[in-house]
């Protein structure tokens, strides 16, 4: 039997539906919703800051975030946010297995939507794909500690805190997420 580790994360193959929302790839008509996902100042505040509009304008293609681990969260045919699982990097702080390389849980949405329960929804759905498509894998997930609405959500997913640390200038909190513990 293989140890569960460090490998491709994958999309599922088919879109990903809850309740509200489908998860699904991005697609050509994302496009003015990634610019302004990234360009707003409130998004921006605790991931480093709202990048230039006219910057973005020039650099995000014309079929934005297309790769696996990245996931469009759609209302009604429309682009609110996004979930991500990418691979945590074994040269950052913050890790559960000796080599690092967890899953790493991470999510942004338009402030218009915030308040509405749409990150806890959208994320539950991507663990609940992981655990299936990962078993036995953990998943990380940092903010910093000042972000309290993220950190209401990670409890709320049934994450637990790791350990605390220094990173971009602020304090980091760190948690993991073991399968079998409830999702939203």
């Amino acid at each position: 039997m293989t140890e569960p580790g460090p490998g491709p994360l994958g999309r599922p193959p088919a879109p990903l539906r809850t309740e509200r929302l489908v998860l699904r790839a991005s697609e050509a008509g994302d496009r003015a919703a990634f610019i302004e996902l990234f360009a707003s100042p409130e998004v921006g505040t605790y991931v480093g800051g709202a990048r230039p509009r006219y910057e973005l304008e020039r650099v995000v293609p014309e079929v934005p975030g297309r790769r696996s681990g990245l996931f469009v969260i759609d209302l009604d045919g429309a682009m609110i946010g996004m979930v991500t699982l990418d691979r945590r990097g074994a040269e950052r702080p913050g890790h559960v297995r000796p080599e690092g390389e967890e899953a790493e849980l991470g999510y942004l949405l338009l402030p218009e939507v915030w308040g509405c329960g749409y990150a806890a929804e959208a994320c539950a759905a991507a663990l609940g794909w992981f655990a299936d498509a990962h078993p036995g894998e953990p998943v990380v997930l940092c903010t910093q500690t000042a972000n309290e609405r993220a950190l209401r959500l990670a409890m709320k997913l049934g994450f637990t805190e790791v350990e605390r640390f220094e990173e971009y200038d602020a304090e980091q909190w760190f948690g993991v997420w073991v399968q079998g513990t409830p999702a939203g």
